[in-house]
């Protein structure tokens, strides 16, 4: 008969017992492997040696089975190991026996609730925390060294590659930034002109949407959304490439995936997120100014003069300023999550989900500590 999945060989060599896996141990096949599986039941007390030097492929329902046979003959009292499992299967077999252990399983009433748990938990997650600010600063230091030697060697920029990608985080975000934008234009309009009205003050609903939209919502509202939007795609993209072995190949090639994948798309954001935050502040004006006129007794052009009376260029620049160190925390963060991605589909998604909450966590921080800095110095 032609076995076309996988099957078990198995030879009695005295106290020791051989088994060969062979062929395909996918899902595909679950149903048949699980009754070569159920050969083994018989044999109790040997010395059994698991071959898997002849599995041609193997995924996490192959690996599953053959930790529950090891599982299965080691209750029945034999000593197991497994032998010429291929390199590229090791880390899958590695993370299914991990899973599927004995001892891990999910008790729920053996877990403490008491203030020392919680304490430790704090504790425990604040350290994780500042390995990671760590980390982060080590992965900012090895960019900026690979940007200088770009800069030394100019031959090193792959300007092919920063075109592609200031159009994908730039120009195709442009609708949802600008439409976004308009729309919280014309919320805080209506907002604050329902609360400036109960004071006969209306007309400062102009000067507060000018100074918030330029100094705050332009910039901070497009920096969380390219955190959603570029800073996710950066970390699925180069955590698919680690998954497929694409930077492995790079590396064997010689070259840098610092310089080939993380540098096109730093330098990319930090050009695209001042643009887009200038678009932003534009349609978020525009909002306001349809909203104001529609709701109060404003004429355009009195919007208009009342906007200029109300801020300077200097309000503009507070924004501006802001826009390249959001762009370099967004693009640092989704290239570093990619880069550690494990070779693993359930790590693409986790990794990016991880992304994107710690790059728009870091964005309101970087807001507050601005906002600090420039109450203490009296810029505002």
């Amino acid at each position: 008969m032609e076995r076309s999945g996988g099957w078990l060989d198995i030879v009695e060599e005295g106290a020791r017992l051989q088994v060969s896996a062979n062929g395909r141990w996918t899902i595909g096949h679950g149903r048949f492997l699980e009754e070569e599986i159920c050969r083994l039941r018989d044999f109790k007390g040997r010395q059994v040696i698991i071959n898997l030097g002849q599995v041609n492929q193997l995924d996490s329902t192959g690996a599953m089975l053959l930790h529950q046979a090891g599982h299965m003959l080691k209750g029945h009292g034999c000593e197991i190991g497994f032998h010429g499992i291929s390199d590229r299967y090791v880390p899958l077999m590695a993370q299914v026996g991990d899973a599927g252990s004995p001892g891990r399983h999910l008790d729920v009433h053996s877990k403490h609730t008491g203030l020392g748990d919680l304490v430790s938990n704090v504790g425990r997650r604040s350290i994780e925390a500042l390995r990671e600010g760590r980390d982060l600063l080590n992965f900012l230091g090895l960019v900026t060294i690979v940007f200088w030697r770009a800069v030394r060697q100019p031959r090193r920029f792959r300007p092919k590659a920063l075109i592609t990608q200031i159009e994908q985080t730039g120009l195709d975000a442009m609708l949802i930034v600008g439409l976004l934008q308009f729309l919280i234009g014309v919320v805080l309009a209506y907002l604050m002109a329902d609360q400036f009205r109960k004071f006969g003050a209306e007309v400062f609903t102009v000067n507060l949407i000018g100074l918030t939209i330029l100094q705050e919502a332009g910039v901070l509202i497009t920096a969380i959304l390219l955190a959603g939007r570029s800073g996710s795609a950066f970390t699925a993209q180069i955590g698919t490439m680690r998954v497929n072995e694409e930077i492995d190949a790079l590396q064997t090639l010689g070259m840098d995936p610092i310089e080939v994948l993380v540098l096109p798309r730093v330098l990319a954001m930090m050009i695209t997120l001042p643009l887009l935050t200038f678009f932003a502040d534009l349609c978020g004006l525009l909002g306001g100014a349809l909203a104001t006129v529609t709701a109060l007794d404003i004429s355009f052009p009195q919007y208009l003069r009342q906007l200029q009376e109300a801020v300077h260029v200097r309000d503009f620049l507070i924004g501006m300023v802001k826009a390249p160190v959001h762009a370099m925390i967004i693009a640092l963060v989704g290239c570093y999550e990619g880069l550690k991605v494990e070779r693993s589909a359930e790590s693409v998604g986790r990794m990016t989900t991880l992304s994107v909450v710690e790059s728009i966590v870091l964005v309101i921080l970087a807001t507050a500590v601005f906002a600090i800095l420039m109450s203490v110095l009296g810029i505002r």
